[in-house]
């Protein structure tokens, strides 16, 4: 079995960001394994497009929302610093689920930590899941963390190793 050296954690800032830092940190520290946390600022231009929205200048748009997103990040990696020594984080625009594959390859990922969003229906059928492509085209192991499950229960209490197999 492949040693888990570097694990990447997408990440999108909402609701449940902090309950999955924690909890890849967690799964790090049982490996012995380094966080890359990293964020995708989706193409404005694209969204406002599909929204009907044309504004001013799409490119300062865009500008705001990756700064933005810096000092989220930022924060991010101070805040988990303590309970993840050597974490790192970057935001990079693009389509989510393509940039979360390419920079796994890229950068000799070991394994994704990532949140679903648990979309269903009609929801999932229109957004896509990014969970669920990315599942599809990593090229390395992927531990999904369902964040509305209700009581969480996650725990590591024996080596991973015993409890993961490969396929």
């Amino acid at each position: 079995m492949q040693d888990i050296q570097q694990i990447l954690v997408p990440v999108d800032f909402h609701q449940h960001t902090d309950d999955l830092a924690a909890f890849a940190s967690g799964i790090a520290n049982k490996l012995g394994a380094t966080i890359t946390f990293v964020h995708v600022v989706g193409h404005f231009a694209e969204v406002a497009a599909d929204a009907g929205f044309y504004p001013a200048s799409v490119t300062e748009v865009e500008k705001e929302m990756e700064e933005n997103a810096k000092k989220k990040m930022a924060a991010l990696i101070e805040q988990h610093k303590a309970a993840s020594p050597g974490c790192g984080g970057t935001v990079i625009i693009g389509e989510v689920a393509d940039i979360i594959v390419r920079y796994a390859m890229d950068n000799k990922i070991d394994m994704i930590v990532m949140a679903t969003h648990g979309a269903q229906g009609i929801e999932k059928i229109m957004l896509g899941s990014v969970a669920d492509r990315v599942l599809k085209r990593a090229a390395c192991p992927i531990l999904l963390f369902n964040p509305y499950k209700g009581e969480r229960g996650y725990q590591i209490t024996t080596p991973i190793g015993d409890n993961v197999q490969p396929i």
